[in-house]
């Protein structure tokens, strides 16, 4: 049943899992870190561009004006009329201007004009020109200019003097979009060269081991159970290196369990398969001890009852195994029980030699409320390690005594095993409850612990281990009443007497 399944499963997961087992490169985080540093590069790239514009404006302007301003020194030097119409309008053309102007001492003076234009869009005054006002230029030139005029006034070097200068900024606007194409080109070229850079920088200290890392998952899930698909870490202090150190453990460790997983399924059928014919043999066995019965025999009679009982437990024990694999222990069925005939039983049904005494303590009015059949189990199995344990002292001087006890508290019942046998090895009190490691004694499987363990969690109970030394080991069972309904307590107390 157990290959059946796991066939079954091994072909239905292919169609179960829809996501990709291999990274597609242009959704691999290499591709991502090289585009997104492309782009963090060239958004860098376009907030320094706004102030380097608006500096390539403000200097094109200065020189056009200090050009100007030598013009003008030039023409004040001379006689007024010294320059023809056609010389004014060579000097204007090669400026770019329509009219020079200066202002000396308050008083303004036009120059040299050609076109006198009807309006001017913007001022420009090149000594207080600020850090936003020039960036605001700068854009309206660049997506609103062209057929915009200007006016640029302002002092040259240590002139006294102020110059005026009135043009059209197509020129301008032309130098600026060269400008801004080149400077365009370079950082795309920074970029991409930062890119690549950081691309190597990183790929080579984070993202290839992250690959790795990532091969290695998807090799080790394809075959846990294969040691070489461990990862192998490297001797990295940072970040990564603490991860594949990490993964490796958490990788040996499945494996591990895996395997163990694996042993206790092929132990688990064939225990199934040894109960099988065992539930067979025993339910022969309790049809032909039905017949002591009707023997007359006094001490024939006084057996068959404990026999008969020990081999419905037996058989039931067996069908419980069977069971196992496909469900859990079932849930309990509480009674309240007289503790005191339980361990009696118990008793009757342990294998005790001679040297060894048995004690029940228990009082005969003590109840339980439990599952008979499971804490028969539990107390079967923690009395059984106790004479076990305690068999294994050859030495007659030595006191072999296993003691059952009980008290309440309230709604608790606590029942205390305690034996005077030689106590519990270090490895053994580390994994108690524990199947396959919790075993006191060697050969053991530690399956009665874990067993109790279980049950008696099913009762919404514990059992620890109170103590144990030389000469003394203590084990208590705790088990709670059973809470009462509020509903059913109310309706008990509204039916009529």
């Amino acid at each position: 049943m157990t290959s059946e399944v796991l066939s079954t499963d091994e072909k239905a997961r292919p169609e179960t899992v829809s996501s990709p087992r291999r990274v597609p490169l242009s959704r691999g985080l290499s591709t991502k870190l090289l585009l997104l540093t492309i782009v963090f590069v060239l958004l860098a790239e376009i907030l320094i561009f706004l102030p380097w514009i608006a500096s390539y404006r403000v200097n094109w302007l200065k020189e056009r004006l200090s050009t100007a301003a030598a013009v003008s020194i030039v023409l004040l030097q001379g006689e007024p009329n010294s320059l023809s119409h056609t010389a004014q309008n060579d000097v204007l053309m090669a400026i770019g201007a329509k009219a020079i102007a200066v202002r000396d001492g308050g008083v303004s003076r036009l120059l040299v004009v050609a076109d006198m234009p009807p309006k001017v869009d913007e001022h420009v005054d090149i000594a207080n020109v600020g850090l936003v006002n020039g960036m605001t230029g700068a854009l309206e030139t660049l997506f609103a200019g062209g057929n915009r005029m200007l006016r640029v006034f302002g002092p040259v070097g240590d002139s006294d003097k102020e110059f005026e200068l009135i043009m059209p900024d197509y020129s301008l606007r032309n130098a600026m979009l060269r400008y801004s194409r080149n400077v365009a080109v370079v950082s795309l070229l920074i970029s991409l060269f930062t890119a690549m850079l950081v691309y190597a920088a990183i790929d080579l200290i984070m993202i290839g081991p992250i690959r790795t890392m990532t091969r290695s998952i998807l090799s080790f899930s394809e075959a846990p159970d294969d040691p070489g698909r461990i990862i192998c870490p490297t001797e990295r202090s940072d970040e990564i290196g603490v991860a594949e150190r990490e993964l490796a453990q958490m990788q040996d460790r499945l494996q591990k369990m895996l395997s163990e997983q694996k042993h206790l399924a092929d132990l688990g059928l064939a225990v199934s398969k040894i109960n099988h014919d065992m539930r067979n043999i025993l339910a022969s066995a309790q049809l032909m001890s039905d017949r002591l019965r009707q023997v007359k025999d006094p001490t024939v009679q006084s057996f068959a009852p404990k026999l008969l009982r020990a081999l419905d437990r037996a058989v039931a024990y067996s069908e419980g195994v069977l069971a196992y694999g496909r469900t859990q222990e079932p849930a309990p069925s509480r009674r309240r029980l007289r503790l005191r005939q339980l361990v009696d039983d118990v008793h009757g049904l342990l294998d005790i030699e001679e040297g060894i005494e048995f004690i029940n303590a228990v009082d005969l009015t003590f109840e339980v409320d439990a599952d008979s059949d499971q804490l028969f189990r539990v107390l079967t199995n923690l009395c059984r390690n106790s004479v076990q344990a305690m068999a294994a002292d050859t030495e007659s001087a030595v006191v072999r005594r296993l003691a059952v006890s009980a008290e309440r508290s309230g709604s608790v019942s606590r029942i205390t095993v305690t034996d005077t046998g030689p106590g519990l090895p270090p490895k053994a009190r580390e994994n108690l409850f524990a199947a396959f490691r919790g075993s006191a004694r060697s050969g053991g499987t530690g399956l009665g612990l874990a067993i109790a363990h279980e049950l008696v969690r099913a009762h919404g109970g514990t059992v620890e281990l109170v103590e144990s030394i030389g000469g003394r080991t203590v084990f208590a069972v705790t088990i709670p009443d059973q809470p009462v309904r509020l509903d059913q307590a109310r309706g008990s107390l509204r039916r009529p007497a």
